[in-house]
Formats: C-alpha cells, structure tokens, sequence
C-alpha cells in the first residue's frame, strides 16, 4: 500500500482513530499474559468467541516480526499524540499489525468499539489486506474486519476495522484542518524510511517511530544493462528452476502486459519440463486489477510443499500483495512502465521508467538485480513523481466540489497538482454541465458525483434517461469500467481472432461489441450451464471470465445506485435502430470532447481537440473487419509504441454537432476537422429551416383551405 499514490508499493498507509474510550486491551499478545488468570478458554474480545489454535499459531509467526518489537511505544504513542508517523521497510510487518493495534486501542472494558479506518491507494491491497488482518485477529471478514471499495462495501455497522481505497494525496491535504475540528481523532501515518522527513516536515513536530529491519538477502547485480531485461528474467527463472535449488520465486516485471506475456511462457514451458524438477506454478498478481478478483492471499500464505515451486509475477506496485513464507530468489529488472496522463492531449502516454525499488528488503534468499549496480545511484530513482502531479484529475475535482471544498488552488497537498491540469479539469466539468456559473457543483453535478465512475460516463448515464436507453448505457458503463475483457492469443492470426469473435461483433461500433458480449456471457450464467463451461466458453472466444464477472458485479452496483436516486431505468430495447440511435445521443453527451476523424482513409485518425494521431486498437471490430469510419467517438486515447484508440464506435457530424454543447464548440482550434463540422451544422440549420418552411405552408395551406367554406358559407 502507498502512503502517496505515486510512490510504489508497500510505501505506507493512512489510519485514522476514532475510539470511544482510550482503554487499551492487549488481545494478540498472548505470551505476556498469565496463563494462571485465565479460563481455561480465552475469549476473542472482538467478538466474544474462544480463539482458535490458528489463532496462537499466528501470533508465533507475528511475534517474528521486525515491527512487533515497537509495539507498546507505538501505543504509548497513540495515548499522548494526536498523529503518529511509523516509519519501516518493506515486509517488515507495518501494513498488518498497525492496524491490529489500533483496533486493540479502539476496545473499551465493556467492550464497545471505536472505529478504525486504514485507507489505501489499491483497490487489491484494500481487499488482500483486511482478509490478512481478520485471519490473525481470528474474526470474520465483513464483520468485524471489512473493506470498502469502488463498487463493493464488505463492512456492516459493527465493523470494526475497515480498509478503504481513496486517494491520500487528497485526504491529506485537509487532514489538518479535521484534526484541529476533531481532537478525539487519532491519525497514524505509515511510511518507508525514504518519505519519513517529508511527512515531519508536513506536520511538525510529532513521534516517528522507526522499525529495524536486518536483511541478510544476497544482492547480485548484472555487469551490463540487459538489452532485454524481460527475457533476462525468464532466462533467470528458468537456470534457477533447472539448479533445483529449493524456493519459491517472484519475478518483478514492468507492467501487467509482462505478466500475461510471462505466465503464457512459463505454462507453455512447464508442459514440456522434466516431471523430476518439480512443478513450476506460476501465479500472475495485477496490482492495478479493478476488482479483488485476483486473490493472492489463499494461494500464496501456505509454505511451498513437495515439488511445486510457486513464481509470483507482478509489478512494483504488487509487492504488497505478495506474502510468501518460503520466498528465496527475487529478479527485479528495474524498470516500470505506467500511463501519465497528458491534460492538454486528454490522453494516457505510456512511459518507462528507471525503478530502484525497495523490493529486495526481505531476511533471507538472493535478489538478482538485471542491472549494474552503479545504475541505481546515476538514473534510477526511489520514487517516481507522484500520481497526483500525472492523472486525469477531473473525477478528484469533482468529488472535493462535492465536499463542498472551494479554493483548489489554495488547498496545502503535501504534492501539489499542476495548476494547468485542475483548470482543466474544472473546465471539462463545465463542459459537462456539473458546475452553475458561480463555479460551483449544479444539480446535474451533483447527481454525476453519485457515481463512482469518470465523470463523461456518469454524464451518459443521466443522458440515457433523456433518451430511454439506461438498461443498454448500464451494461456499457460497466464493460468499459472494468478491465478490458479481450484476450490476446500468440497463436492466433487477425482472421482468427475475427472468426472467433465474430458472433459479438456490432456494426455501429465497439460499444455496441460490448453489448452485445455481455449479454451473451449473463445468458450463459443464468442457464445455469455451470462455470467451467462458461470459463471454457470465454475461452474459447478469448473473452476474460474475470473481466466479465467484474463488469457483472459494476452494473449490479451502478443499477443500485440508480434506484437510490430514484432515477428511471428504461425496459431492454438493444437491437431496435432507434435504440441505436439514442445509444449514440447519449455517448456524445459525455464523450463530445473525444472525437477522431479519419484524414486519408487509411486509419490514420486526427484528434479533434489536438493534432495528435492514432490509429484504431487491434480489438476494435472495424479493425478485424478493415472497416474505416470517417468520423469516431472513442472510448480512451493513449499514446504509446503505436497511438491507440480503444472502444470506438461511429458517429456523423451532423449528430456530433446536435449534441455538442455550442461553447465547447467555439473553443475549439480552427482545422478542417472544425470546418467540416460548420459546414454540417450550417446543411442541418438550412434543412431544419426548410422543413419548418415546409410545415408553415402545410399548416398555411390547410388553414385556408378549411377557412374557405366557412368564409363561403358566411357570405351565403
């Protein structure tokens, strides 16, 4: 977990207390209680149960731990500090027992809760991590320990202990204030060694408690820079496995392409290796996942056993997620790619970066380290520039709109965004009809901050209820939420993958793809065919389960939200044109600021906002088809070794131009693009002109021919 989003992984958290009463009641530290006092049964003060034997089990394992032994000055901390800093390495056992603690000093004597809130930046830390915490505290998860993330609460009123994802870079900067409201709230915040002065500089003078953590790992560094540092570390894996030296493995690769790309190798390879070097069981950890359908805990908190020899695959940012007891061998190639999104392009760029990580912090083992060691002191850095200063910030605008904080600009953030891009984001929010002419939140806006989604899909959303298509925009807004439910195949040609996906393929675009795979797969699901024949059918059409079940989970939530509000879900009608049509009208409603047309008929798509040009992702169906729209609305736009455009469907410039708002319009750089535009808004004014013409002389027409005979007739 990160105590900054942009620092990677297991960097630190934030805690805040809320107790009822200051009594503290030891309940994991067994060994220090006199077992003469006790019943022969000792009472889980959390929920009123014995503990079980896993129970003292675990506290054998947590007592092993570098931070156990600042334990009670970490809680005559919290008695007399407001705030505390912990600061420790990785794997040093901060992020699981810290929470423990406060929980602990949150239990009164007639045993009352408090409230403990950890929040993370990581949607699978907040979910990996309270599962962790509830199995040593020896509680239920989602009861006594829980966790909220987008799209998924596992907490009840008596819970305890809860995990949520949010960003801390936001948080912390109005901590001060709250506390200085709030004196009966506590704050701990974790940290690595590295961020330690930062934060004392940011609060002041309060207690650091800092963990010692003695590492005794064997650091062997490469003598050159690989000039493929990914197949280096599959070369590594496999002359490690092939030495037969006992120990599981973690592979820390650049980004989650890798990690896919790496666990087709491995299980490809395993197929054909010798039985007598024992199985090799890869395990892909995605730490960017969107919803805790990669659950690391169960399968990796065992001892490895016999011949199975587990290799964990991630990023930097997963280390946190990784837990091990028989670890021994760590390849880290030092390098990161991550998207940085670009304010004035409105697109992702993807970009690799040099990463000395703190990842090689574990007792035992040897760390390979695919690069000279006297890179890390000349290009690498410990932490990279904070996600704050890189992202889209047009959703974090709109939720401190909608909490109602005012002066962005003035806001003391321990990293401060760029200027340009919350101007631009509070523009965009404009564009979106979220904000009135004071610059603060409409009611439209406030409506669109309901949603836990990017504000162009929430503005969609309501659009679809103007247009009745809210039932179709729902299952959209979920497939474009979750991950991406494609799967690449090495073996499979271009023909191939249209032939199997062939059947899902819409010809008003990509979102309408979308659709139509989700529809399918919940089919499937509620034929009750069971899962592995709906897992072996997602396979069969490169379609991923998990993505789909994710997007299941999303639309479910989405629909909830929807009747909270009280807001109108229209009756299934895809397939209808006119269901099309209104489909489109609300997608331009978000989306007119992601516009593409194509400028020689080969694909090469320009950018109506900038001059930047991409081309349409493999995945598209007008791609596999060798179809070329003119004119697109696109889903997301990122530069990269080929500039991508992904989930594009096509539009016509006189809808665009319907649908536009004017002062977006006109804001607009002059370019062809724009004159085309003009002159299909001018062809639509001049036809609407003459149809109202038209009608005038109809109604003019069939008023004098019904006045005559009246006129006639008075004369008679």
């Amino acid at each position: 977990m990160a105590f900054e989003p942009g620092t990677p992984q297991g960097a630190g958290a934030l805690l805040t207390v809320s107790p009822e009463k200051t009594c503290f009641l030891d309940a994991s530290d067994s060994s220090d209680v006199d077992e003469g006092l006790l019943d022969d049964l000792e009472l889980n003060p959390f929920d009123g149960l014995p503990y079980s034997s896993r129970f003292y089990e675990l506290v054998k394992q947590r007592e092993k731990l570098p931070i156990w032994k600042t334990k009670y000055v970490f809680l005559e901390s919290l008695v007399r500090s407001q705030i505390v800093v912990v600061s420790g390495g990785a794997k040093c056992g901060k992020s699981s027992q810290i929470p423990q603690w406060c929980a602990e000093y949150c239990l009164s004597v007639n045993n009352r809760h408090g409230t403990v809130v950890c929040t993370q930046v990581q949607k699978q830390t907040a979910v990996w991590l309270p599962m962790r915490v509830a199995d040593e505290m020896d509680v239920n998860i989602g009861h006594e320990v829980g966790y909220v993330v987008p799209f998924e609460n596992c907490c009840t009123n008596e819970t305890i202990l809860r995990l949520r994802s949010v960003s801390t870079d936001v948080l912390l900067a109005f901590l001060k204030d709250i506390l200085l409201a709030r004196p009966e709230l506590k704050v701990v915040l974790i940290t690595p060694p590295e961020l330690s002065d930062k934060l004392l500089a940011y609060y002041g003078c309060v207690p650091l408690i800092q963990v010692e953590h003695p590492h005794s790992a064997e650091v062997v560094y490469a003598p050159c820079i690989q000039r493929d540092p990914f197949l280096a570390a599959i070369r590594l894996l496999f002359e490690i496995h092939h030495s037969q030296e006992k120990g599981d493995i973690v592979v820390f690769l650049a980004c989650e392409q890798e990690i896919r790309r790496a666990f087709e190798m491995i299980h490809q390879e395993s197929i054909h290796m010798n039985p007598a070097l024992g199985e090799l069981h890869p395990i892909p950890i995605y730490p960017h996942c969107s919803l805790p359908y990669y659950m690391p805990y169960d399968g990796l908190a065992h001892t490895g056993t016999g011949h199975r020899r587990n290799v964990v695959l991630t990023s930097s940012h997963g280390e946190a997620l990784v837990w091990i007891n028989n670890l021994h061998f760590v390849i880290d190639i030092g390098l990161e790619r991550r998207k940085v999104f670009h304010s004035n392009l409105k697109s992702h760029k993807i970009n690799t970066y040099p990463l000395s990580d703190y990842i090689m912090t574990f007792s035992t083992g040897k760390m390979f380290c695919l690069y000279p060691e006297e890179v890390t002191q000349t290009e690498m850095k410990i932490f990279l520039t904070p996600k704050v200063q890189e992202s889209n910030l047009t959703s974090m605008v709109l939720f401190l709109k909608r909490m109602d904080i005012a002066g962005l600009g003035h806001c003391e953030f321990i990293n401060r965004p760029d200027p340009e891009s919350l101007m631009q984001a509070l523009e965009d929010l404009d564009y979106l009809a979220a904000l009135d002419n004071d610059g603060n939140l409409s009611e439209f806006g406030i409506i669109m901050s309901e949603f836990p989604l990017d504000p162009q899909l929430s503005k969609s959303i309501l659009a679809a209820c103007e247009f009745d298509c809210v039932h179709e925009m729902l299952t959209l807004a979920a497939m474009v939420t979750a991950p991406s439910c494609f799967l690449d195949s090495p073996m499979d040609t271009d023909d191939a993958k249209l032939r199997r996906r062939m059947k899902f393929l819409h010809p008003a675009g990509d979102h309408f793809t979308l659709i139509n795979i989700y529809r399918e797969y919940t089919q499937r699901r509620k034929n009750n065919i069971g899962l592995y024949i709906v897992e072996r059918w997602c396979q069969d059409h490169l379609l991923d389960y998990t993505a789909l079940e994710t997007a299941r989970v999303i639309r479910g939530e989405l629909l909830d939200i929807m009747k909270r509000l009280e807001l109108p879900v229209s009756e299934p009608a895809f397939g209808t044109d006119e269901n099309v049509l209104n489909i489109k009208k609300s997608l331009l409603s978000g989306y007119f600021m992601q516009i593409a047309r194509d400028v020689d008929g080969l694909g090469n798509y320009i950018m109506l906002i900038h001059k930047q040009v991409g081309q349409l992702h493999p995945d598209s169906g007008y791609f596999l088809n060798h179809i070329i729209p003119e004119w697109i609305l696109f889903h997301e736009f990122s530069v990269a070794d080929r500039s991508c455009i992904r989930i594009a469907t096509e539009i016509s410039p006189e809808l665009f131009m319907q649908m536009v708002p004017q002062y977006y319009f006109s804001n607009l750089p002059p370019s062809e693009s724009k004159q085309i535009l003009e002159k299909a808004s001018e062809c639509r004014t001049t036809n609407a002109a003459a149809e109202d013409r038209s009608e005038n002389q109809d109604t003019v027409t069939e008023e004098e021919t019904s006045s005559a005979p009246e006129q006639r007739c008075l004369i008679q």
